[in-house]
């Protein structure tokens, strides 16, 4: 049991004999470091209905918990602030109690509890996944893994944009300068080369606008009339019409590009339990705008378009079908989402990975789908991130200046190969287990790097910095776990037995205090949405080990009870280390 959990109610008893006061919440908090404590209790909320100074009042408190329970050794009373002293019983009894537990801090899902469906990546099928994508990714993934060990369960899934005039800039573009090249015959991944075509349309779209101005229209002028793009605008209506020849050109491009997102999506180490084509949800929703006009929750305008007012809360008026019967974003978006749970029963709230650009489209979708009466509208969350950026300046997909995810994570592998070569360790690896252990400190550089800061933020993007061995990074804690790993393979002695009689060093102490704190870490990770609370947790957790590993004797501790308690230790926090970045995605080596 955590302490904060033993001693709440014996505070209320205590506050309840001392003074005849019943209260609800007592706040807590680690001691600062610069005062005696292993635990704080703020006084200051309880001189509200309690009539005294805080100094008194904090040493009532003390004395009651010295006298009454074993768990609290001495107090210290600094001004508001009442800081306990934990004996080392209660810490050694809780580590004999989780040291065997590998997964310790994650919770087995309730057959009672609602799922969770976490959508992210949601590409186009027109180019291939670039940084932008990766952060995505990276993001969607390790928050469903995170919501999963908080207790619930979850699905994985994404919407792929796989129609729409983009599609058919890339397609109208193979047809026009591709003299039939395949992913084959080029040996390009399938998304590389329809990603060359979206760049070679907009090469010849912007030439053919050049010469239109040049013979005297005005650049709006040339931008409409354009022969390329009018081709592209009635390929569309051809694929929407379903011209047969269309459709089976559509079909071969987007395959091309499916069999290369499955290749980029393993490297990269996501996957999904189920997907969704636009191309299939694009006519959702519109039978539930009839039900929506129906109980009065859209309106229809004398042009025939039917809208939603959303000015009462803050919003403004939304279109939801055009004039002519055609569905906008919104209304695909409200049919995918019923589609959904229609699909998986069991689902009770949604989280979209999508970046912040598109913060209003999530507020207008969440507060339709609530006022359409669906219960599980009151759990839907956007996961809104920023943008990530390049020392070198912003990405455009159109000119071809994307920093692609699979050349990124090639940099990010050779880029360990040779930080690793530096460091001359690797004498006795094979040539696979030292490019297996490349591949696992890049890319894991790269995804705590991406993780590590909040989503919300805009992050620059340095891959030399990402991989530093030293500082918070991935390769860091990866080398502070492979060091544990050492330590365990020189042990040659039996790890099983108990150490219940130990004084403990305040080094191990605090470790054992961080390790406490990793099952709320969880629970507050997936309650906000952010595997930076799990990254810099994990941070903390290494340079704590780090230090006690500078200040105590592990494998050369005389005493064999301490000996064995220390190591059991070290393992433990490895096991903590290894279960913090299964929750990002992120492999850690044996050895380094």
């Amino acid at each position: 049991m955590n302490i904060t959990e033993i001693l709440s109610p014996i505070i209320k008893k205590a506050i309840f004999e001392l003074f005849e006061v019943n209260i609800e919440t007592i706040e807590f908090q680690m001691t600062r470091k610069d005062f005696e404590g292993d635990i704080t209790m703020v006084i200051f909320p309880l001189l509200k209905t309690i009539k005294s100074n805080p100094v008194e009042l904090g040493n009532k408190i003390g004395n009651y918990l010295v006298e009454n329970i074993q768990e609290v050794e001495k107090f210290n009373v600094v001004s508001g602030f009442l800081n306990l002293v934990i004996a080392d019983s209660y810490y050694t009894k809780f580590f004999n109690d989780i040291k065997s537990n590998e997964y310790f801090g994650y919770v087995s899902p309730s057959q009672d509890e609602k799922a969770i469906m976490v959508e992210y990546s949601s590409p186009n099928t027109n180019k291939p996944l670039h940084l932008g994508h990766v952060r995505n990714n990276l993001l969607g993934y390790s928050v469903a893994k995170i919501i999963e060990a908080s207790g619930k369960k979850v699905y994985k899934t994404q919407i792929i944009n796989d129609r729409g005039i983009h599609i058919c800039k890339s397609m109208l573009a193979w047809q026009k300068f591709g003299n039939g090249e395949t992913p084959g015959s080029t040996g390009l991944k399938g998304d590389k080369l329809v990603g060359n075509y979206y760049v070679a349309f907009d090469k010849e779209y912007k030439s053919q606008i050049n010469d239109l101005v040049s013979s005297g229209l005005t650049d709006d002028e040339a931008k409409k009339k354009a022969p390329i793009i009018l081709e592209a605008q009635q390929m569309l209506l051809d694929w929407e019409a379903g011209k047969p020849e269309v459709i089976e050109l559509w079909k071969k491009m987007n395959q091309w590009v499916y069999d290369g997102f499955s290749e980029t999506y393993k490297n990269l180490g996501v996957d999904f339990d189920s997907y969704y084509y636009e191309s299939n949800t694009y006519l959702l929703g519109k039978d539930v705008v009839e039900m929506g006009l129906k109980n009065g929750v859209f309106y229809k305008k004398e042009d025939g378009s039917v809208w939603i007012n959303l000015t009462d809360e803050g919003l403004d008026e939304k279109l939801v079908l055009r004039s002519d019967g055609t569905s906008v974003y919104i209304t695909q978006d409200i049919g995918t989402a019923i589609q959904r749970v229609k699909d998986y029963p069991d689902v009770g709230g949604m989280v979209y990975t999508v970046g912040n650009e598109q913060d209003y489209h999530f507020k207008v979708l969440f507060l339709i789908l609530k006022k359409l009466g669906f219960d599980w509208a009151q759990n839907l969350y956007h996961l809104s991130y920023g943008m990530v950026e390049l020392p070198s300046g912003k990405m455009k997909s159109r000119e071809g200046t994307v920093v692609d995810a699979d050349e990124l994570m090639e940099e990010m592998t050779q880029t360990a190969k040779n930080i690793s070569e530096e460091l001359g360790k690797l004498d006795d690896y094979s040539t696979e287990e030292k490019e297996e252990l490349y591949k696992t400190i890049g890319l894991g550089a790269l995804k705590y790097f991406m993780l590590k800061v909040d989503p919300k933020k805009n992050m620059m993007f340095n891959p030399e910095e990402s991989v530093d061995f030293n500082g918070n990074t991935g390769p860091f804690i990866q080398y502070t776990y492979a060091r544990i790993q050492s330590i365990l393979r020189k042990a040659s002695f039996s790890l099983d037995r108990n150490i219940a009689e130990v004084i403990l060093q305040p080094k191990e102490k605090e470790l054992l205090k961080q390790i406490q704190l990793f099952p709320e870490i969880i629970q507050n990770s997936a309650s906000q949405h952010s595997p930076a609370l799990i990254a810099n947790y994990t941070y903390d957790l290494v340079k704590e080990y780090n230090s006690f590993y500078q200040t105590v004797s592990i494998l050369g501790e005389p005493n064999e009870d301490l000996k064995i308690f220390r190591v059991q230790l070290s393992k433990k926090i490895g096991e903590v280390i290894k279960s913090a970045f299964e929750l990002l995605g992120i492999n850690v080596p044996n050895r380094m």
